[in-house]
């Protein structure tokens, strides 16, 4: 079966990525499926660079999900405050390790289906552990950096992260999808940045409709 242009463009913007960022990887520090759950829902309008400042003191103090199920929520909301939405995320972190003690042993589970039954979780979340810890290609992970990347290059007209990482699931195979997110991260902060992005040293400027063009509009703004 023939590709259409998307896909074509779409497998074409992976290889690239790949051979640019061999060595991508998730940038929330974790030492297991636990910490990792944790710090993705912390990730929420944060940055990873703010969550890994703050989670050190939180894994110890609540070494797995049997102590955060016990936590004071004032406690919490002390140690994650600087993550924005604390109060929120608190109330969150707690009820989440609450239901993985009450229904999966304390255990992170390693389904779609289960990890949504989780408070804090949405797909994104579910995705990012999966794709990470469990290996499984579950989905796409979008976070602000795909959301926009994506839609610079023309791999999707949709602003809403579901139907993103629908367009981007149908352009690519499976055992793209994991890697494809982290990588597309990576560019997001190194290249393609938001604020100022490097057009003129984007090894994707021939593929995006969007290369310099962006520039100039934002160095109007």
């Amino acid at each position: 079966m023939s590709l259409t242009l998307t896909e074509t463009k779409a497998m074409e913007v992976a290889r690239r990525l790949r051979s640019l960022y061999p060595d991508s990887r998730c940038a929330l520090a974790h030492s297991s499926a636990f910490q990792l759950l944790v710090a993705t829902i912390l990730s929420a309008q944060c940055t990873d660079v703010r969550v890994n400042q703050v989670t050190p003191m939180l894994f110890r103090k609540y070494k797995g999900a049997n102590e955060l199920a016990k936590a004071r929520l004032t406690d919490l909301q002390r140690i994650i405050r600087s993550t924005g939405f604390f109060r929120n995320k608190a109330r969150n972190l707690r009820s989440m390790a609450r239901v993985l003690v009450e229904k999966f042993q304390g255990q992170v589970p390693s389904t779609m289906k289960e990890l949504l039954e989780l408070p804090g979780v949405a797909r994104k979340t579910a995705n990012v552990v999966l794709g990470t810890w469990f290996n499984q290609a579950s989905g796409v992970v979008v976070d602000t950096h795909v959301r926009r990347i994506a839609g610079l290059l023309g791999l999707t007209r949709h602003e809403e992260p579901k139907r993103i990482e629908v367009d981007l699931m149908k352009q690519l195979p499976r055992d793209e999808w994991i890697d494809f997110s982290h990588n597309l991260i990576w560019h997001g902060r190194k290249v393609c940045i938001a604020r100022r992005p490097r057009c003129a040293d984007c090894r994707m400027s021939d593929l995006c409709p969007s290369a310099f063009h962006v520039e100039r509009t934002q160095g109007r703004a």
